[in-house]
């Protein structure tokens, strides 16, 4: 068995293939837990994790608490409107304040990029990044990797279609980078006053037309429209926008007999994607929030020492 030397999740680029392999391997034997009556094995007895969420969160956190609980660990919650910051504590006082108390994992979720490497740099503690700004959130990236290889068996030549808002998605950014690191391809797809400028940089293709988008692609992952990080008006109306970018089940029949859709939540319904269509037989956005508790345990796991630490199961 490989094993694992990462003291962080900071970003699927720091992320060799070997280890997001030993991560949806082990997220594999992770799921299986989670199918038992009584779904908690000691494996992290007496670890301590931290969830520090300075933005909403209703999968992500849910899902890291649940997969903390799952392993025994002890798991605290943090958010930055109940914490010191609100007193005019800075970040790295706040973790410094953390780490005096010994925790083993800060999971954290922060609206500015780079926050988790400051994190990383300043404390012992495993830093797992949570989704920071507009930059990364590797822990969606390698659910969306684990479920879409559950599907259809491997990840090598799969065509992987990300439609909506490119620019404000960290998402979308780990996600081109986990998927072409295991040798799919990526087409994005987006209005294009939101395409970043540049984003062939991570070795993706770019159209502003959905239907070239969709043809021929394996998977379709649909994105949210960010409202909340957007300054300014990018289209017309959401009208125009769901006609010319919205997923439905007359643009999907020019999709694979096959083709998987996805979206990493929340759904904005009848903008990004119909409500036929997220909730009809090609949909697995269902087995994303499965697979994320899976995934986070791994993690969770691994960081931590993984076989060292492990005294069942």
């Amino acid at each position: 068995m490989l094993k694992f030397t990462k003291k962080d999740i900071l970003e699927i680029s720091s992320l060799s293939v070997d280890d997001i392999s030993l991560i949806l391997d082990t997220a594999e034997r992770m799921k299986e837990i989670s199918e038992r009556p009584v779904k908690k094995v000691p494996t992290l007895r007496g670890k301590t994790v931290v969830l520090y969420f300075y933005e909403p969160s209703t999968r992500t956190r849910t899902s890291f608490d649940i997969a903390a609980k799952r392993l025994s660990a002890d798991s605290i919650s943090l958010s930055g409107s109940t914490s010191s910051m609100v007193k005019g504590e800075t970040l790295l006082d706040t973790a410094r304040n953390l780490e005096a108390m010994k925790p083993d994992v800060i999971v954290l979720r922060h609206p500015s990029a780079g926050a988790p490497h400051i994190l990383a740099k300043a404390v012992s503690a495993s830093i797992i990044n949570a989704g920071d700004g507009m930059h990364a959130h590797p822990t969606q990236a390698l659910l969306d990797m684990l479920t879409v290889k559950q599907h259809k068996g491997t990840l090598s030549g799969l065509r992987i279609a990300i439609i909506g808002d490119i620019a404000h998605s960290r998402v979308a950014r780990s996600d081109c980078e986990g998927f072409i690191k295991m040798g799919a391809s990526v087409i994005l797809c987006a209005p294009p006053t939101l395409m970043p400028k540049g984003i062939e940089f991570y070795g993706v293709s770019v159209t502003f037309d959905i239907n070239e988008a969709i043809e021929g692609a394996d998977v379709i992952m649909m994105l949210r429209i960010q409202k909340e990080r957007q300054s300014g008006f990018f289209f017309p109306s959401e009208r125009e926008y769901s006609r010319r970018y919205g997923l439905n089940l007359e643009k999907l029949k020019s999709a694979r007999s096959d083709v998987l859709i996805m979206h990493p939540g929340p759904i904005n319904r009848g903008l990004e994607i119909s409500p036929d269509v997220a909730d009809g037989p090609h949909s697995i956005i269902l087995d994303q929030v499965t697979n994320g508790v899976a995934v986070r345990m791994a993690l969770l796991y691994l960081v931590t020492g993984g076989t060292r630490n492990a005294d069942s199961d």
